[in-house]
């Protein structure tokens, strides 16, 4: 496992549903609201949980039972997906929470080194995602967010990550991704970049095979793993 050279790296990218914020449940709940309105079974939040992390689009997909994208025709697919991001616009922060730790680490790393920027990158829908992090003040430190729908690819395509770091003025190797899933690792992996994977997130169990550069258990360790206040 490479260490990561934290002295030269100036560019932090953060994955959101499983590493910044905890939204298991409202997107659960959110996709059973939508079977229930085209009279499908609800399923249980475990499982739901297992569809998260390529964009609304395929965890409505998954959630009808269509893990491939070819049994249901695109009009069906775009009315539930619409339904779906309807009612979680609504509900995105019911039981949503900001994992311990998160914040406080993002101000630790500004204070000792303010030359870091930071982003988000999720495959989240740009909207939900940037109205979140401003409900938890993630935004105070992100000077970029963007979301699935930001660009016409998703992560584990690189282009998100390669444009923030043209945006950011660094290059690749100046760069960490930081995420739960091996969607996000493998972004780094694709982007030419460092990755640090989170196994306390909603897809720890992808972190193994996809083999980040460091993996931590608390957003609390995320300093330390890129050699501040060690």
């Amino acid at each position: 496992m490479a260490q990561i050279p934290g002295d030269r790296i100036r560019l932090l990218v953060f994955d959101l549903d499983g590493t910044l914020v905890d939204s298991q449940k409202d997107l659960a709940q959110s996709i059973n609201a939508m079977l229930l309105h085209f009279d499908r079974k609800e399923q249980p939040e475990k499982v739901i949980a297992s569809y998260i992390g390529n964009g609304a689009q395929m965890l409505v997909r998954r959630a009808l039972g269509d893990p491939s994208g070819d049994r249901h025709d695109d009009a069906f697919v775009a009315e539930a997906l619409e339904y779906f991001l309807s009612y979680y616009r609504i509900h995105k922060l019911d039981y949503t929470y900001a994992y311990d730790g998160a914040l406080e680490a993002m101000a630790a790393i500004r204070a000792a080194r303010p030359d870091i920027k930071m982003a988000v990158l999720t495959n989240k829908p740009v909207h939900p995602s940037r109205d979140i992090c401003a409900h938890f003040k993630f935004d105070t430190y992100c000077f970029q967010n963007y979301g699935g729908n930001s660009f016409h690819t998703k992560k584990p395509d690189p282009l998100g990550l390669q444009t923030l770091i043209f945006e950011a003025g660094v290059t690749a190797k100046e760069t960490v991704m930081i995420g739960d899933s091996d969607v996000d690792v493998l972004t780094a992996k694709n982007g030419g970049a460092w990755s640090i994977g989170c196994a306390y997130g909603m897809a720890p169990h992808t972190l193994a095979a996809a083999e980040p550069d460091v993996t931590v258990n608390s957003p609390r360790e995320w300093p330390a793993a890129l050699g501040i206040g060690a």
